[in-house]
């Protein structure tokens, strides 16, 4: 008998709808009993005569469902057909396939595999992994509390994040045949939400520098940053031989950042050198650890004058805008702070956009 073939087909009810279904050549088993069946309705209506723009969108978005689902039968019934299910891929353990995954990937990965662990009870196989079971670990993590800090939600960015890495996680899982389909095309993102960048101007950072610091790795590494727009992980991963003198003079930092794992070489200034102290071997800013970017960096930035809500992720942002507000093109700083995508680095321009300033000067109540 040759494989069944599955069609996606209409009808037209009474009521005026159209109902989708789908038929199935030759018949299949019924799945609520031994009789043989040709169809299957998808209990999907579309508008017979759809007279606005929104009725022949939501038409055509239901058309799309009912095909995805036509495609998920077509491969259940070629792999049940052709010998191609199989039962021990079925029980394998997902979560132990994942870690292995996340051994090869950066942080990121292993926070959200620590939130699927939480969110599946330790015990997850590859049979489990359903569009349901995704969906739901979604609305998880749109209200998971952070693991660190338990009493706080976690951020909705943080959870696009994770849900990211998820979902690239299904698409290797897809590649390697471990599940039967491609469960991303049914998934909808975590969308990532403006967030308020604070940076420091010119003057406050000039201010900056000018202001002893108890911890002078401390300032040094965080004007480093301002300079470069490094983050701390990548400071704190900064080894001597990562920096390379060019031929005709000036240096260059040769290093894959620890966030998006890109390979980049980014020259620097010698006044940024400078702060890096003594050439040597080893860590850079040799002493340096996350604790200090804590309470002893808000003492220095008190001590300063600085009022604003600055952490040490904010010297990057300070760099950007610095950049942008100095005329440097877009397309230069994006490649400066390793975006993998301009969009990232358009954020910024928001910040800095004088014209948008001029024109919210323009209009004055007082007579000129």
């Amino acid at each position: 008998m040759s494989a069944t073939k599955v069609s996606l087909r209409k009808r037209t009810l009474p009521s005026g709808k159209i109902t989708l279904y789908l038929d199935f050549w030759p018949p299949i088993k019924h799945k609520d009993s031994e009789h043989q069946t040709r169809r299957e309705y998808l209990g999907i209506y579309l508008k017979k005569s759809p007279k606005t723009q929104q009725d022949r969108k939501e038409n055509a978005e239901k058309i799309r469902i009912a095909e995805g689902i036509r495609s998920q039968r077509e491969i259940s019934l070629l792999k049940d057909k052709f010998g191609f299910a199989d039962k021990a891929t079925a029980k394998m353990d997902f979560l132990a396939w994942y870690r292995s995954q996340v051994e090869k990937n950066n942080k990121n990965w292993a926070f959200a595999y620590n939130y699927f662990n939480d969110f599946v009870g330790g015990h997850c196989t590859m049979g489990e992994i359903t569009i349901d079971l995704c969906k739901n670990f979604r609305e998880y993590l749109l209200n998971a509390k952070q693991q660190k800090h338990t009493k706080k939600k976690l951020s909705q960015n943080s959870a696009s994040g994770y849900y990211s890495t998820f979902r690239a996680l299904l698409s290797i899982a897809y590649r390697e045949h471990l599940i039967p389909e491609n469960i991303n095309d049914y998934l909808e993102a975590i969308e990532d939400t403006e967030t308020r960048r604070d940076y420091l101007t010119l003057d406050e950072l000039q201010k900056l520098a000018e202001t002893p610091c108890r911890i002078p790795v401390l300032k040094a590494a965080s004007l480093f940053s301002c300079l470069t727009g490094l983050r701390i992980s990548d400071i704190l991963a900064l080894k001597w031989e990562n920096i390379e003198q060019y031929p005709d003079g000036g240096a260059c930092l040769r290093l894959k950042t620890e966030k998006t794992e890109t390979e980049t070489t980014l020259p620097i200034s010698a006044e940024a050198l400078s702060l890096c102290g003594k050439p040597g071997s080893g860590t850079v800013f040799r002493g340096l650890n996350r604790s200090m970017t804590q309470y002893q960096l808000k003492l220095w930035l008190t001590a300063a004058g600085i009022t604003k809500h600055i952490t040490f992720h904010c010297f990057r942002h300070t760099n950007a805008t610095l950049l942008l507000d100095q005329g440097t093109d877009i397309y230069t700083v994006s490649k400066m702070l390793t975006h993998r995508n301009v969009a990232t680095t358009q954020i910024y321009t928001e910040v800095m956009d004088k014209k948008k300033r001029e024109a919210a000067e323009s209009i004055t109540l007082k007579k000129k």
